[in-house]
């Protein structure tokens, strides 16, 4: 949610840390407050972690009540007790809210129970006020164990051995309301119910034109209904920290009146429950629904979402960020010491941080106290900037027409009256990916909103080489961004060969900046083009690329678009073929995934379903390794586990192939299992887009328009021509841990494998160490949380 950086040092020097290397300590975990999908990922991340440093892990069931309760409440947790949980929503061991720990008497209970079982470590996922809970206790505890030990109630030995206390938060909550990371548990998940639910209205709003109003949670927060309006073309959202004008009930009717003529045949609106007027008066789904009806006679429903946004699968995307998270929780808790002050365990941008906690606290309720005293302002900007940067990227995405531009006008008289009057080009290159069209709308209308006109080349570099171009109006991309594919088309086809022909359609058309949106055969195609400026003068034009592939092998990002929808295909897939062996006893599924020679889907849906192991091209194996593997399978089934899944790439190995290994895991654990085999396909590419591919799509597209507008200018002459020729003006646009990076594809060419279309980098290859490990795997784990001893509010956050 928020967009926090490092002001002061940190510690950045990562360490392995081998098994068995914290043997004796006592380690709990317990959730508090509103349940989020994504908890039970965390829970079963810190149990096995902690056992695999050697600590005991206990559960606290029932949340702080537990804690004050407990006798049964708290349990020790094994290996085999987390098994089978991670695809569950909710939280298994149980949240409540507790009365008897915001008083000291309930607190010395706690403190009593937790020192019985020899535990002074304490994991809390909850909320800013269950985190605030565990700050006062751990303030508390000296005292409470005087006072246990004045009593008798303790021995002098226990108050010696435990007379500290060391906690570490994770932020579970669907609303995203912490400040101090940018997603919180649960938030990707509640965006996933929010757009299923809203796509799912808009097919039956669709037959009998009607205009749903769809209220979602969020009674201080409005960052579920901004991100959900942005994924889902929303016409109209209402949001705590956005207030209306005074007369939003005519702007409002004269919006959808307008879209309606325009042809539109359905209109959505979004309410957050905690939406106010300026008056600071509860603007509730009946009050536009009847603003609707009295005055443009529409056929208009509510639908309220409630609970379902808390219920369901958690998203890849939670799945592993709580995975991560669960793991850096506990190694903080192993590395405190006495004076060591409480984190909390968070995500800024691609990278783990350890964040002051009752710093983020404090500036989390500094947000509650602007809204409270109606400084709606300055609560947008304590948000962070990503979150205003939302704001204002639906206000221009959501506009009726651009300014002072009409279709109607010839592209000479809208170059008058623009700023810029500049032509751009937009095309996709290589596989279709989510996420794509998106990018295409977002494009699109942020250039025609500052005054420039948009081609749309069709079927890629195929369309500059044949002159498949059209211009792209406002109305062009409406309803885009929540389709899978590519509407504009999308071929492999690259350059060479045929260069001549496209600085023709370029010359033709008199384009200025180009945009291509793709996967490998983009950035190879933006390269080639790069190459040949010295030669063709019609190719000295901005160029941009934006990684689209599920793949993510493109080098100079970490992320591309298209691979979220894809992982989250291919956890939904495995999640059902483990489902289908329900009561069939010990067997074990080989499920091929996509991906060329990159293991990514492979290992980030290894760790977001549970898989016992993932092979991938970029570590080698062989028979020696498969047969250890079926050892190590046939263990855990002795120890109660009833069905394993193995994940691999698709050219994860040339001789063995995902049929030589199904036959050999079936030939080698005949005695003890049975064998599937499963391979995905284009599964993987089809779908909708998840809403973290709409939005990286609508975001990322921005820039990539305000990035070549500004190159433009930059380069263009006194004659009016462009003449861009330096390496820096063909970029691709990548995300590198907490920046949006726009890096010179002739500088990215040593950051490549060409033969094996990898990049020579890649960032997830540190969490395939944990996937072993949460697999009962015997591994070494590298940190990847930075401590960060102060925050301060600045930055860009790269999530929805």
């Amino acid at each position: 949610m928020s967009d926090f950086v490092p002001d002061g040092p940190i510690e950045n020097v990562p360490r392995s840390v081998k098994s068995g290397a914290y043997a004796g300590r006592g380690i709990a975990v317990f959730t508090s407050g509103g349940d989020s999908q994504g908890m039970n990922a965390a829970v079963r991340a810190v149990v096995r972690f902690g056992i695999y440093l050697g600590a005991k892990v206990y559960f606290i069931k029932e949340g702080y009540q537990g804690m004050v309760d407990g006798g049964e409440n708290i349990v020790e947790a094994t290996w085999s007790s987390v098994s089978g949980n991670l695809h569950k929503g909710g939280t298994i061991i149980g949240s409540a809210r507790c009365k008897d720990f915001r008083v000291r008497e309930g607190r010395l209970k706690a403190a009593r129970n937790l020192i019985n079982r020899g535990i002074t470590n304490l994991v809390v996922i909850g909320g800013d006020g269950s985190l605030t809970g565990a700050n006062l206790f751990r303030q508390e505890w000296s005292s409470l164990v005087d006072e246990l030990a004045e009593k008798g109630v303790i021995t002098a030995e226990e108050k010696s051995k435990y007379c500290n206390l060391y906690i570490v938060g994770m932020v579970g909550s669907i609303d995203n309301d912490f400040c101090g990371t940018d997603m919180t548990i649960g938030t990707d998940s509640a965006l996933h119910r929010i757009i299923e639910s809203i796509d799912a209205i808009a097919a039956t709003a669709y037959s009998h034109q009607r205009t749903f109003i769809m209220e979602v949670m969020g009674r201080h927060c409005g960052y579920l209904a901004l991100a959900a309006s942005l994924a889902s073309e929303a016409d109209y959202v209402f949001i705590p920290e956005w207030l209306p004008e005074a007369d939003w009930p005519s702007r409002m009717c004269k919006k959808l009146s307008s879209e309606r003529e325009a042809g539109q045949r359905i209109n959505i609106i979004i309410v957050s429950e905690g939406a106010v007027d300026r008056d600071g008066n509860t603007i509730t789904s009946e009050m536009v629904k009847d603003v609707v009806v009295k005055n443009l006679h529409q056929d208009a429903r509510i639908t309220v979402l409630g609970h379902v946004q808390r219920g369901g699968r958690p998203s890849a995307f939670d799945r592993v960020l709580a995975c991560r998270m669960g793991a850096e929780a506990v190694l903080a808790l192993m590395e405190a010491e006495a004076e060591t002050e409480p984190c909390v365990v968070s995500l800024d941008g691609n990278q783990a941080v350890r964040l002051p906690l009752m710093e983020c606290v404090i500036k989390t309720q500094a947000v509650s106290k602007a809204m409270s005293e109606q400084n709606w302002d300055v609560a947008v900007q304590l948000r962070g900037r990503s979150f205003a940067r939302n704001l204002e990227t639906y206000k221009m995405l959501t506009r009726l027409k651009p300014p002072k531009l009409s279709p109607e006008m010839t592209q000479q008289m809208r170059r008058q009256l623009s700023r810029s009057g500049y032509t751009l080009a937009v095309m996709c290159v290589g596989a279709p990916a989510c996420g794509m069209n998106a990018a295409v709308r977002s494009f699109t209308r942020n250039c025609i909103y500052r005054g420039d006109i948009v081609l749309g080349v069709e079927d890629g570099i195929e369309g500059l080489i044949k002159d498949n171009v059209k211009e792209l109006q406002w109305s062009s991309v409406t309803g885009w961004v929540g389709q899978g594919g590519a509407f504009l088309g999308t071929k492999r086809t690259l350059p060479e060969g045929n260069y001549e022909k496209i600085a023709e359609t370029i010359n033709k058309h008199k384009i200025n900046g180009l945009l291509v949106i793709g996967g490998f055969e983009a950035y190879n195609a933006v390269l080639q083009l790069a190459q040949q400026k010295k030669t063709y003068k019609e190719f000295c034009i901005p160029m941009l690329v934006i990684p689209s592939t599920i793949s993510n092998n493109v080098p100079g990002t970490e992320f591309s678009l298209g691979a979220d929808t894809a992982l989250n295909e291919i956890t939904e897939i495995c999640d059902r073929i483990r489902q289908s062996a329900q009561g069939t006893k010990r067997r074990v599924f080989i499920v091929e995934t996509m991906g060329g020679y990159c293991g990514y889907l492979a290992t980030m849906a290894g760790l977001a379903g549970g898989a016992d192991q993932a092979y991938i091209f970029e570590e080698t194996f062989g028979a020696k390794d498969l047969l250890r593997d079926i050892e190590h399978m046939i263990s855990k089934m002795n120890d109660g586990v009833q069905r394993g899944l193995v994940l691999r790439n698709e050219k994860a190995n040339g001789n063995y192939n995902s049929d030589f290994m199904y036959r050999f895991f079936s030939e080698e654990g005949k005695n003890y299992f049975s064998a599937r085999m499963n391979v995905l396909g284009h599964m993987q590419q089809g779908g909708s887009p998840s809403p973290f591919d709409r939005n990286m799509g609508t975001k990322m597209a921005a820039k990539a328009a305000e990035w070549l507008i500004t190159k433009i200018c930059e380069c263009a002459q006194a004659d009016g021509s462009i003449n861009a020729s330096s390496p820096d003006t063909a970029v691709l646009l990548g995300i590198i841990k907490r920046n949006y990076c726009f890096s010179p594809v002739e500088d990215l060419q040593n950051d490549t494998d060409f033969v094996h279309r990898l990049p020579k980098q890649q960032w997830w290859l540190k969490l395939r160490s944990l996937l072993r490990i949460l697999a009962k795997h015997d591994s070494a784990y590298v940190e990847e949380g930075l401590n960060v001893q102060t925050i301060e509010e600045t930055g860009q956050s790269l999530t929805m």
